[in-house]
């Protein structure tokens, strides 16, 4: 079919380009947090995978329509959420996926009886749209483009250059409720939005974390560690990060244990509380808290 014979049918259908154009502005074309409100929203808990990708802003797609080379090539998602297509003109596709943009471009071509049937794929060539914020204790802190479909929190960390010696081993994966929330100058704690905290160490060590995928917009919060001071008669006497949780017995397994005059009765930890410095005594199964100076004492013989 030639040029001018597709230009002329094209005219049979464009009201209906015209009417899909008016969904441009009902997309959610996101842009990575930039300050503003925006309505509140729920974002779901996990980016969509392979197929199920959704387009977004500056996302550089791959169309190909079988042995149609005038309709072939790399076309970029303008900030608008279109695409300028062959014949088409502006297609709205930002928050569609690629299988919807396969059968949105097929509905056009068919409506407009540019082909009968076209047989269309699309492929994301370079991922543009999305990216995580990681903050906090990081080598490198700030924004991580997304470069596939997905993108893990141990990617995400190791991409901000891994955490730093100050460290918490608890990490907060932040879901915005409210797209758009800037992040500037806050610590993570202070952004509402679901949150999901992860043990650093088990997810090294490959024991937790492989079921968040992150999304547009997520925020990475590594805390500065919390620490507690143990001496006495253990065998590693100093200071330890803190792990949610822990306790006096634990405190204990990680200065490497009492030693041989050890005992793990008659405890003393000092501690502050409403602002004063209180000594109160522990046992084995307490919780110790930030900043605790925990005092092992020796055996009776």
């Amino acid at each position: 079919m030639g040029a001018t014979d597709m230009r002329t049918k094209l005219l049979t259908f464009v009201l209906l380009v015209a009417g899909l154009s008016g969904l441009v502005r009902a997309q959610s074309v996101q842009a990575p947090l930039p300050s503003g409100s925006a309505p509140a929203q729920q974002r779901p808990t996990t980016l969509p995978t392979g197929e199920r990708y959704v387009i977004g802003p500056q996302d550089n797609l791959s169309i190909t329509v079988v042995d149609e080379p005038e309709l072939t090539g790399k076309f970029r998602v303008d900030n608008d959420g279109t695409l300028t297509f062959p014949f088409l003109n502006r297609v709205p596709v930002a928050g569609l996926t690629l299988e919807e943009l396969q059968a949105r471009l097929t509905t056009l071509l068919k409506a407009g009886e540019i082909l009968r049937n076209p047989q269309v794929r699309v492929e994301v060539d370079q991922y543009k749209s999305r990216s995580v914020y990681v903050i906090g204790e990081v080598r490198v802190p700030g924004k991580v483009t997304m470069s596939g479909t997905t993108l893990t929190l141990l990617e995400a960390l190791a991409l901000a250059g891994s955490p730093t010696a100050n460290a918490s081993n608890e990490i907060i994966v932040v879901h915005p409720s409210r797209p758009g929330a800037s992040v500037g100058g806050v610590a993570g704690a202070d952004i509402e939005g679901e949150r999901i905290t992860v043990n650093r160490r088990d997810l090294e060590l490959g024991r937790a974390g492989r079921e968040i995928v992150l999304q547009d917009g997520d925020i990475i919060n590594v805390p500065v560690a919390q620490r507690f001071y143990i001496y006495g008669y253990v065998r590693n006497p100093g200071t330890y990060v803190l792990d949610p949780g822990m306790t006096l017995q634990q405190a204990i397994a990680l200065a490497g244990g009492l030693t041989d005059r050890g005992s793990d009765r008659r405890i003393k930890a000092k501690r502050q509380v409403n602002g004063k410095l209180a000594e109160m005594s522990l046992q084995l199964e307490d919780k110790i808290l930030a900043n605790d100076t925990i005092a092992i004492p020796s055996r009776f013989f």
